[in-house]
């Protein structure tokens, strides 16, 4: 992206090596056994992340990455535990104003192999951000990319009604908007999902700090079907908060703690 680099503002730099090392040592702290990554490079930048990772004793032999219409920003996942299924979606059709558009990133879907007798499935999304474009409204994009979301996690319920499903991602939207309210489905059908609503050490929600007009939001979720909710330890669920946060993204880590049966 656009960095500031010896005091002039240079297009397309990598992240530089303090920040990288921060969101290592973030997700040191944390040791989680699924990774989901938003906003990752292609897949070299994938597997040189994964690389780092594992010269701090996170081993992630499987891993899954989506080409969406961004050729840039991509939704990756990492995990200890095999991927037994994959049906993630590069392309996926947005229709706006009459004229047809793909989702920004698509939509990564895997089922993970937990247990001889578990399995969980995992729907990775990043919507399209709050900055403006000339083409079209960029609330109204993401309206419609949550429908085209709401209609895949749709088909997923009905071939599976009791599957342990947990999307995870950034929205680029809070609570009370229309995309993240698509997503979540209406509460009284039996596809809808439940906000884990997670919170840092202080007791704060936001996942986001947009520095240069100071502004706190939650725009990063985890979202889980009924039937995963009984295996959530909200207990061992929240939102980091060290101090390296804020150098390794403007965005911070979420996590939760799932119990499957052996």
């Amino acid at each position: 992206m656009a960095r500031q680099v010896g005091g002039k503002s240079l297009p397309d730099q990598p992240k530089p090596e303090s920040e990288i090392q921060a969101a290592v040592d973030v997700l040191r702290e944390i040791a989680p056994d699924i990774l989901g990554v938003v906003e990752i490079g292609d897949e070299k930048v994938l597997s040189e992340f994964r690389n780092r990772l594992a010269a701090v004793g996170l081993d992630y032999p499987f891993s899954e990455w989506v080409q969406g219409a961004d050729e840039v920003r991509h939704i990756a996942l990492l995990s200890r535990f095999p991927i037994a299924a994959r049906q993630s979606r590069s392309r996926v059709p947005v229709e706006l104003n009459g004229r047809f558009f793909e989702m920004c990133r698509g939509i990564l879907d895997v089922t993970l192999q937990i247990t001889p007798a578990s399995s969980l499935r995992l729907v990775g999304l990043h919507l399209k951000s709050q900055r403006v474009v000339p083409d079209y409204d960029e609330a109204k994009f993401r309206a419609r990319e949550s429908i085209a979301v709401r209609a895949h996690l749709d088909a997923i319920m009905k071939e599976s009604p009791d599957s342990d499903l947990l999307v995870f991602g950034d929205l680029n939207d809070s609570k009370n908007e229309f995309a993240v309210r698509e997503i979540l489905g209406s509460l009284k059908s039996p596809t809808a999902l439940r906000d884990l609503r997670l919170k840092d050490r202080w007791g704060l929600t936001w996942t986001h700090h947009w520095a240069e007009a100071d502004i706190y939001s939650r725009l990063d979720y985890l979202l889980v079907s009924h039937s995963l909710w009984p295996k959530v330890d909200l207990r061992r669920s929240g939102i980091h908060s060290s101090l390296e946060w804020s150098q390794a993204s403007d965005h911070r880590a979420i996590f939760t703690q799932i119990s499957l049966p052996e």
